[in-house]
């Protein structure tokens, strides 16, 4: 499928691999109904996402406070002094995200929810066709991701997870725990894994 845009132009840290992955598992499902993120940082996994909403004329919901996961605040590897915000002393990706949709055409599938992702999933009631889980990386984050979001997906309907890596030397340890939590579930079964991205399939 072709992008509205050159994902090499968008920061984030989704790898092509795992983005064209994302865009096939999005193809089939978004015919079924939304497709929703957890963490919409820059916009990169929303690129994928939405060009298959886009195809399927469904729509992406992508949910994130904005303000940068746990890794992205001063001071620690992942922070990038060009999304700080000086009047708000605070991460600021939101102008970043919009932007990247506006450039790709897509500010008619992707609708952006900036919140909380635990409160935003306490009062969703919409049935979704795929959720990707990208947010906070703390395992009380990733849980709340996990607990608040997994519920609202349609039978057959397909949970990603973004970042999990089996060896703890390559990566923080929550998205690959709540991977093992999913598939020990019994609710889902695991249908493919590209580098660090997990599709699993809610039964």
């Amino acid at each position: 499928m072709k992008l509205g845009l050159d994902p090499a132009t968008v920061k984030g840290f989704l790898d092509p691999h795992e983005g064209e992955a994302l865009i096939e598992a999005a193809r089939t499902q978004a015919r079924k109904g939304p497709v929703l993120e957890i963490g919409g940082y820059c916009g990169k996994s929303a690129l994928y996402l939405g060009a298959a909403c886009a195809e399927a004329g469904e729509l992406l919901f992508s949910v994130d406070h904005h303000r940068g996961s746990e890794e992205n605040q001063p001071g620690w590897d992942y922070f990038d002094a060009e999304v700080w915000d000086e009047k708000a002393e605070a991460v600021d990706t939101l102008p970043f995200f919009r932007e990247t949709i506006r450039r790709a055409g897509l500010e008619g599938t992707v609708v952006s929810i900036v919140g909380r992702s635990i409160d935003i999933a306490r009062r969703w009631r919409t049935p979704l066709s795929l959720v990707l889980i990208d947010g906070g990386h703390t395992m009380e984050h990733a849980l709340n991701d996990y607990r608040g979001w997994s519920p609202h997906l349609m039978a057959g309907g397909v949970l990603a997870i973004h970042d999990v890596f089996p060896d703890p030397a390559d990566g923080g340890r929550p998205p690959f725990e709540i991977y093992k939590r999913a598939v020990a579930s019994d609710l889902f079964a695991e249908e493919n894994a590209v580098k660090s991205l997990r599709l699993l399939r809610r039964l």
